[in-house]
């Protein structure tokens, strides 16, 4: 077969599977949970380490055009996720080509050295070169300017959509926003310098955080002005994302930030204490989530004893909960009021054989907090840097989630 060939059979697949019944019941569930209305708890694996998971070769690439391989891995791995161990995961109608943008940089960038166990796996160890040690570095700091790509999103649309399009329908789609100050920050400098500055330098550490929220919110404006946002996605970062709230009535212009979701974090402030978290982020984070419709917040930092500087972020929805957390205390506080993002560790299925048992436990903790304290929940397996070459770790993972989760 040639590459056409190739992609029209996979796009089949997928179309079918986008149309089937599941699909459609899934959404309700999906929808329910982001209403603060949750039927049961929501299910879903993101993040997956696919090289190492091809058993069966149909996650191998075949198409030689680099375009249409892009599109032959999206299929692929949809595909063979849906089949091993879909959860409660969600096919759009449609193949996804997302608006391509440029940007002038904000003055920095990353110096590294990193340390691979394996060759095969992007998750790599890195060390970082502190490229804002000085006053003088912070002053390099500048917002960036975007610009649409509308000629090349364009021309990538009309390649895809005249190979697939009367198979499985072609759609120009935006993005989802994604806040991540401190991660950059600590890439920028390393995390030892950055903590210690908290401490030892905290005016220094402020002048920091205050340019990037300029950049953020810079960004931010020119992503909605330049229509770059996505108004109907179906995931905000590994989660669910689709609500009844959002994105309301859409004039046919630029999706405004007001009508999509706000994605926030600071993992790096895992170990510092919740005044200097509230101080250095919740203070800063909060000018920028204002302009959007819904806000989730938190990632794999632990924020069950931060919950109350948490609730000071405008139009919150979302609360991460990471596998570092105490669930029992952080769901008692969050109640009905807020989404519990649960993210279970992932070293159970990194850790050869899966322990069936503590896993039974560890969702089923989950499962108990949130039916004893009203809370709606997704339950998301994400950070997977490895599952020890195991299909079978991930296919039992989401038997046994699944099994707990229809018992609700």
């Amino acid at each position: 077969m040639n590459d056409i060939q190739i992609l029209r059979k996979l796009a089949a697949e997928y179309f079918e599977a986008s149309q089937s019944e599941a699909n459609d019941k899934r959404r309700v569930l999906h929808r329910a949970v982001n209403d603060l209305k949750m039927i049961r708890p929501v299910v879903l694996i993101e993040e997956i380490p696919f090289h190492e998971l091809n058993v069966d070769g149909s996650l191998t690439l075949q198409c030689e055009d680099e375009t249409f391989r892009g599109v032959e891995d999206f299929l692929r791995k949809k595909l063979f996720h849906w089949k091993h161990f879909p959860g409660d995961m969600i096919l759009t109608p449609y193949f996804p080509v997302y608006k391509g943008y440029t940007s002038t940089g904000i003055g920095v960038s990353v110096h590294e050295e990193t340390l691979a166990t394996d060759a095969n796996n992007g998750i790599v160890a890195h060390e970082y070169e502190d490229q804002l040690a000085t006053e003088e570095d912070v002053a390099k700091l500048h917002t960036p300017v975007l610009s649409y790509d509308e000629e090349g999103t364009i021309a990538r649309f009309n390649k895809i959509a005249n190979a697939i399009g009367d198979v499985l329908p072609v759609k120009i789609v935006g993005h989802n926003s994604y806040i991540t100050m401190w991660d950059q920050i600590s890439s920028l400098r390393g995390v030892t310098p950055l903590l210690i500055d908290l401490a030892e330098r905290p005016e220094f550490s402020h002048k920091i955080i205050e340019k990037f929220t300029e950049i953020e919110i810079s960004i931010s404006e020119q992503m909605e002005k330049l229509g770059l946002y996505e108004a109907n996605p179906i995931d905000i970062h590994s989660t669910s994302a689709l609500n009844s709230a959002l994105p309301g009535k859409l004039d046919g212009g630029p999706v405004k930030r007001s009508q999509i979701w706000g994605r926030g974090m600071a993992q790096i402030f895992a170990s510092v204490s919740k005044s200097m978290h509230e101080e250095f982020d919740i203070d800063y984070m909060k000018k920028v989530m204002e302009p959007f419709g819904l806000v989730y917040y938190g990632c794999c930092e632990p924020l069950d004893r931060k919950i109350d500087i948490v609730e000071k972020l405008p139009h919150l929805r979302k609360i991460g909960v990471t596998p570092w957390a105490d669930v029992d205390a952080a769901t008692e506080i969050i109640g009905k009021k807020y989404v519990v993002a649960n993210k279970p560790n992932p070293a159970s299925v990194a850790s050869g054989v899966l322990d069936e048992d503590a896993l039974r436990k560890e969702i089923g903790r989950t499962i108990a907090a949130c039916k004893r304290n009203g809370c709606s929940c997704d339950i998301v397996l994400k950070d997977i840097s490895s599952a020890s070459y195991r299909l079978e770790n991930l296919v039992r993972w989401e038997q046994i989630a699944m099994e707990l989760v229809n018992n609700w």
